[in-house]
């Protein structure tokens, strides 16, 4: 099945529920509201003749000055049954950034919506370890979103485990091979 027929098998099934299908370079994105996400994803893995058994990635978007929802959270299905992709994208607005976690669906979603939490900030609704995965447990802020400071942060707001870091450095440079 072509990319296109998914979509349109989700704008008849969905008709409130689809803000937008776009196509670039064979590639079909359908944008979704985020309130009947997990229904629509249960439905896209669940219908025999879709069987979206398999998401191979879950990213994040941030749409900062763009669009009218801030971020997005990016899902690419595939069948391995019927050899058809599509991806889907989960309008998720700053004011209530938190959408349904997938892993009920799809498990390898896990580590996925893991990340983006860590890097976006977009909280997911019943993820079963909802925890930062890249950053340290202390780290401030969402060094992906578009208004993170470039520089990082300046020298007073510092994460606090860096100089200790540096001085671990420091210590082992020892130990290094040297030709």
């Amino acid at each position: 099945m072509e990319p296109l027929q998914v979509a349109e098998i989700l704008r008849e099934k969905y008709p409130d529920e689809i803000i937008d299908t776009s196509e670039f370079r064979g590639q079909v994105s359908v944008t979704i509201k985020k309130e009947k996400a997990l229904d629509i994803f249960r439905f896209l893995h669940d219908d025999p003749s879709l069987s979206f058994d398999y998401l191979s990635d879950l990213c994040g978007l941030d749409n900062l000055g763009k669009k009218d929802s801030r971020f997005a959270v990016v899902y690419h299905l595939y069948s391995m049954e019927h050899r058809h992709m599509i991806r889907i994208k989960v309008a998720v607005s700053e004011d209530d950034c938190a959408v349904d976690s997938v892993v009920p669906v799809w498990i390898g979603a896990d580590w996925h919506e893991r990340e983006c939490y860590d890097m976006f900030g977009i909280e997911f609704k019943g993820h079963p370890d909802l925890r930062r995965i890249l950053m340290p447990e202390d780290w401030e802020g969402h060094p992906l979103r578009k208004d993170y400071p470039a520089k990082g942060p300046s020298d007073e707001l510092e994460w606090p485990g860096f100089r200790e870091v540096l001085e671990k450095s420091k210590e082992f440079k020892k130990y290094e091979w040297k030709r």
